[in-house]
């Protein structure tokens, strides 16, 4: 099976319904994402693990349903490595076994625990371990466990939610299937809704390897900035066994609607930290009129630790192996399906920057920067259809910069802008009518063009 997708650079199922990405790995010059996925419906349900590859992370291979739910259980969100010592003794030195560790869920909701499956042939066909679960507080919601291979304690760390108590858990392993715990993260930051999907991984300061931080993802729903679901990250470090932040304030991983579940990938190689969300929010996630298939990836990211203005924030932006995708430059007027908008805006003389991109047959949205809220936004009120939902998104400034960078990426469904060095980034889902774009500069009353711009049109393999 080929990928399908709305817009030809999010990956979505050929068809039914799909959410969380779930075991991001790389292995043997494969990225492998695996989702939550209801093989028979367009809807919530029957979750099982879904399973995609790709060598650039753009263009995406659809493959069988990895690890199906059972007559008891459903798969719900985990993550996978790669036994590479074979700990586990589930594979050998020679073939070590890809392993999941994913949370079971009995159907009735009375009870969820994190169990194993391991496989043989890079992800293909898998074995659900006979010693299930291996991790069991008899709780009915205890979730979403994501493995990596911890430096500092040379043993398995999985960071695990209690979405209830608004907690993270910290375990170790010295063999994946024994887990002792280390210690609890939280409740702190926004507790508005269940904690889900925490992934915690370590990243360089400004690309400094004799400076590392630690970053902990925590997705919330509903609670999220705009609403509905959204995602948190905290800075600080990790000792080996407990996680201290920085600071406890929550800080958003994305000031859009539409990016969740989201965590990264293990074993990328040259320590890059590669981040996919699922490109939706679950305040209308059941009702999007997409068929056969429903739900679709964020673009995936590379994230990165930068000190601005003295103060370390995480930045996101489009993988670099976006670039070979990238086609001729646009003029302005000129229409493609899929669109790269890079602008260098000026603060300056304190006037806002609007960019409209219209859509063939007259639907449109706008973006750019505010100079009363000293914002960056979107504004999809016109590109929307009846779901409600809130429309304009903004995300502030925090320095005085007085000129900044901006690159919206805009599929067919949606837009992903980044701006500020990736610092501040917003995700949103939108509906414009017809197939081709077309992108203009609004110099309205108290607007200003930008300093520079680029428009270039993205040219995925079909």
């Amino acid at each position: 099976m080929s990928s399908h997708s709305g817009s030809g650079l999010h990956f979505s199922p050929e068809r039914n319904w799909m959410n969380d990405p779930n075991g991001l790995i790389f292995y043997k010059g494969k990225y492998h994402l695996f989702f939550q996925h209801n093989p028979f419906e367009n809807v919530w349900g029957n979750m099982s693990w879904g399973h995609a590859v790709s060598e650039d992370l753009i263009n995406w291979n659809e493959l069988p349903v990895a690890i199906a739910c059972d007559d008891s259980h459903a798969i719900f969100s985990g993550s996978a490595v790669v036994d590479y010592f074979n700990t586990s003794g589930f594979g050998t030195l020679e073939n070590p076994a890809m392993v999941a560790i994913y949370t079971a869920h009995k159907h009735d909701d009375s009870h969820q625990a994190q169990a194993l499956a391991y496989s043989l042939d890079e992800g293909l066909t898998w074995v659900k371990y006979e010693g299930n679960p291996v991790l069991d507080l008899q709780l009915n919601h205890f979730r979403d466990p994501k493995v990596m291979w911890d430096r500092t304690t040379e043993a398995w760390l999985m960071t695990v939610v209690l979405p209830k108590e608004r907690k993270v858990s910290f375990y170790s392993s010295k063999d994946l299937k024994n887990w002792a715990h280390l210690s609890d993260f939280g409740p702190v930051g926004a507790t508005d809704g269940d904690w889900e999907c925490p992934d915690l991984f370590p990243l360089f300061v400004d690309g400094d390897e004799s400076r590392t931080k630690w970053v902990l993802l925590i997705s919330i729903n509903p609670g999220g900035l705009t609403g509905g679901s959204g995602t948190q990250y905290f800075i600080g470090d990790w000792n080996g066994k407990e996680f201290i932040a920085d600071d406890v304030r929550t800080n958003w991983l994305d000031y859009g609607r539409d990016n969740y579940a989201g965590v990264t990938f293990n074993d990328v190689p040259n320590q890059r930290r590669v981040f996919i969300g699922w490109m939706s929010n679950w305040e209308y996630a059941h009702s999007f009129p997409t068929s056969p298939w429903r739900g679709a990836m964020t673009l995936p990211r590379e994230l990165t630790l930068i000190t601005k203005d003295g103060k370390i924030s995480l930045a996101a932006k489009p993988v670099a192996e976006l670039e070979n995708y990238l086609g001729e430059k646009l003029t302005a007027g000129n229409k493609a399906e899929l669109l790269q908008i890079m602008a260098t805006i000026s603060t300056s003389e304190g006037l806002s920057t609007k960019f409209r991109v219209t859509a063939d047959a007259g639907s449109y949205f706008e973006f750019g920067y505010d100079a009363k809220s000293k914002s960056i936004f979107v504004d999809r009120s016109n590109a929307w259809n009846e779901i409600p939902s809130t429309h304009i998104h903004c995300a502030r400034l925090t320095g005085d910069e007085k000129t900044f960078d901006i690159c919206a990426i805009v599929g067919s469904a949606s837009v992903e802008i980044f701006a500020v060095g990736g610092t501040l980034v917003i995700t949103d889902l939108l509906f414009l009518s017809g197939v081709s774009r077309s992108v203009s500069f609004e110099i309205a009353e108290g607007c200003q063009p930008p300093r520079s711009i680029a428009v270039r049109a993205i040219a995925p393999r079909r």
